[in-house]
């Protein structure tokens, strides 16, 4: 049994890249912990959870029944409850480290942390199993350990799309930064690096279809855009495990 930590903003992260990948490894029988800012338990971002507000086609973006019973299944676990902080955590002490997404104001605390860009460093300074998914890609591109790696993130056209549908009833919802996630990591990785952007035509994963979501990986560094991917970054993590 490996000893895996998500590394979980305070409040704010897409609730499918979260309790996915947790329900994939502990009914594999590891043990997923959990850290936040405060180490009180972290709380999703409510409008991705319920749909409520969210209009016409924009409903499209609420996370699916599957996951959604996930969800209320993970924030019940002991582990979840009682999360250590981010000050406290250290990679060393886990096998794995997961970095989730999310677009709500909420997760700007999370991608600036220097304590999340540290663990970030940690684990990849030793070489540890790592995955990150949609804005979580951020910090760990922030902490400078994705120069001149492999790497996707959400799309520009993912983010571009969600800002579009969602820009009147609800403005800035999903629009966390000015620049999109997929410039700023470009950015980063710089021209040694390499951001891919997967198939145009997204594909779902899920129990039923676990292998149909796009991941890149690189070395022991695993990355993917939204919370279609989250399953497969799952199981190609216990790969690396």
């Amino acid at each position: 049994m490996a000893r895996i930590l998500i590394v979980l903003p305070q409040s704010d992260f897409d609730p499918t890249e979260v309790a996915f990948p947790w329900k994939v490894w502990t009914e594999a029988g590891h043990s997923v912990n959990f850290a936040t800012e405060t180490g009180q338990p972290g709380t999703c971002d409510p409008i991705t959870l319920t749909g409520e507000g969210l209009p016409g086609l924009a409903k499209s973006l609420r996370a699916r029944p599957a996951a959604r019973a996930a969800y209320a299944a993970m924030i019940a676990d002991p582990d979840y409850r009682r999360p250590i902080t981010w000050a406290a955590a250290r990679a060393s002490d886990f096998a794995a480290l997961h970095f989730p997404g999310g677009h709500a104001p909420g997760m700007k605390r999370y991608c600036e942390s220097g304590e999340v860009h540290r663990l970030a460093r940690e684990a990849f300074a030793a070489s540890q199993p790592v995955s990150a998914i949609c804005h979580g890609v951020l910090p760990v591109a922030r902490s400078g350990a994705l120069s001149g790696r492999r790497t996707t993130a959400l799309t520009a056209v993912q983010e571009g799309i969600s800002v579009a549908l969602t820009q009147r009833a609800l403005p800035g919802h999903y629009r966390t930064y000015g620049e999109s996630v997929e410039a700023e990591v470009i950015r980063l990785i710089g021209p040694g690096g390499g951001f891919e952007r997967g198939p145009l035509i997204l594909r779902y994963a899920d129990s039923t279809a676990p292998h149909v979501g796009f991941v890149v990986q690189d070395l022991r560094y695993l990355s993917a855009r939204w919370p279609g991917d989250a399953w497969t970054l799952a199981e190609r993590l216990l790969d690396l495990l």
